[in-house]
This record gives structure tokens, C-alpha cells and sequence, in this order.
């Protein structure tokens, strides 16, 4: 099971409002917890009065309160709406994401800079050999998706850029 599958289950779990789920595969298990289920808000109304008949009229079964929350929009949700409008490059390789060339230097590209077409903004490792990405549309960076020595899947997003 990968990263983006467990991902995947997590928003689904959420979703679905279940308390958890447990899954093993190929020797790897994971436990996703859901959220318990909220506790409902009763509201009522006791007239004040010591009157033994309209008391005994009254009746005294709670209902559940209307939820007049919104839906809570799920992870993938809220990315696919932050991602409107930006360009994504991906991985074209399964391998090792670096952003700098050396573990001493700056990286090739930070949030906000102005990348050109043909520019090297990352490299990924693979079988031992360094990889330059280059950037393949001209923008600014707007996000960075893996962190600095993260494994990264081929198609996996590297950046966004607002182009």
C-alpha cells in the first residue's frame, strides 16, 4: 500500500463518517481512526408553570437538533479547489526527490520564484543516478508538493506554478 493510496482511504474514512477502519496488506497493516460521532444537541421548552395538567400534556420526547453545518469537504476537495487554475508538474520518474543539488546548497527553486521553461528546479534520484527536472512551462511557484529526500512515484505532483 502506498502513500497516496493510504491517503485515499483516510478522505474515504472521513467521508463516510464510520469510527475506523483496519487494513493489512502484503504485511504492512494500518489503522485509520474516524471521528466519533458527534453528540446531538436536544433542545426543549418547559413552559413555567406548576399547572399538573399542562405539564402532563406536554410531550416529552427529545428530538435531534437540524444540523445547519455544511458539509466539511474532504481532502482531495479542498486540493482540486486550490489547485484551480495552476499548472502541475509531475514526477517522470519513480525515485528520490532532492531540491537542491548537494545537501549544502540552496535549492533550485523556493515558493514565489519566477521559473523558465528549460530551468532545473529539482532532481530525483534513481538507481543511483541524478536526474535534473527541468521546468516545462514558464510561471511562478506556487507550491512544492514533496519534501527534500521523499520518495516520489512516476506521475507523483513536484510543483504547481501560477502560469
Amino acid at each position: 500500500m502506498n502513500f497516496k493510496e493510504i491517503l485515499e482511504l483516510i478522505d474515504k474514512v472521513a467521508a463516510s463518517g464510520i469510527a475506523g477502519v483496519e487494513v493489512e496488506q502484503a504485511g504492512t497493516k494500518v489503522r485509520i481512526d474516524g471521528k466519533a460521532a458527534r453528540p446531538q444537541v436536544v433542545h426543549s421548552y418547559i413552559p413555567e408553570s406548576n399547572d399538573p395538567q399542562l405539564l402532563s400534556s406536554i410531550n416529552m420526547t427529545a428530538l435531534p437538533a437540524a444540523s445547519s453545518a455544511a458539509p466539511v469537504p474532504t481532502a482531495a476537495q479542498r486540493e482540486a479547489e486550490s489547485e484551480a487554475g495552476l499548472y502541475v508538474i509531475t514526477s517522470p520518474i519513480v525515485g528520490t526527490f532532492y531540491r537542491s543539488p548537494n545537501p549544502e546548497a540552496e535549492p533550485f527553486v523556493n515558493i514565489g520564484d519566477r521559473v523558465a521553461k528549460g530551468k532545473v528546479i529539482c532532481i530525483v534520484e534513481a538507481m543511483k543516478l541524478m536526474n535534473e527536472i527541468e521546468c516545462d512551462a514558464d510561471g511562478v511557484v506556487a507550491r512544492i508538493y514533496p519534501q527534500n529526500g521523499q520518495p516520489v512515484e512516476y506521475g507523483e505532483k513536484l510543483f504547481a506554478l501560477r502560469v
